[in-house]
């Protein structure tokens, strides 16, 4: 079953629901949420499926996914770290933006962006459905390599993890 996404206005208040396909299709606003996961100096990105819908291929943050309708942001968050890499861990909010990007197969994911943020030490579960491949990238490298290689990263990867590597360095 597809599943239903939040829609929102541009002040994340609910407008209503809509089947992912669709909202993707038609540029819906609606909620997501992105994790980031540090420990130490280190931040873990994952590569997504070459199968995902849109930015196959292209490294992201460890974790990102929409609120099914009738489940709340946290439950969602904890839900999803779970599914897509197999750990418990404490986050907290960051921040929130909105963002809009168009793909070469007609996607737009036009998002209500939560960003959250948590340190974790252990073992990481990749589930091959939602990423290629895990690596712990230096945050240093990490930030040159955003701004000498941009095209190998998702649309909101680019926009969000200057900001956490800033609240990082505080």
């Amino acid at each position: 079953m597809e599943d239903q996404l939040i829609l929102v206005d541009i002040f994340d208040r609910q407008t209503g629901t809509g089947k992912k396909l669709a909202v993707h299709q038609k540029g819906r606003l609606h909620r997501a949420f992105s994790v980031f996961v540090y420990r130490g100096n280190e931040m873990l990105l994952q590569k997504r499926s070459s199968e995902k819908y849109h930015s196959g291929g292209l490294w992201t943050n460890a974790c990102c996914s929409h609120p099914r309708q009738g489940e709340e942001l946290a439950g969602a968050v904890e839900r999803r770290r779970r599914e897509e890499l197999g750990i418990e861990l404490p986050v907290k909010e960051l921040y929130s933006f909105v963002y809009r990007a168009q793909f070469e197969n007609g996607l737009t994911e036009y998002e209500y962006d939560h960003v959250f943020l948590g340190e974790y030490e252990g073992d990481v579960l990749l589930n091959e459905e939602e990423a290629s491949e895990i690596r712990w990238v230096d945050m240093d490298r990490l930030a040159e390599d955003l701004w000498e290689h941009p095209e190998q990263y998702t649309a909101w990867f680019l926009i969000a993890a200057p900001q956490v590597l800033r609240a990082l360095r505080r």
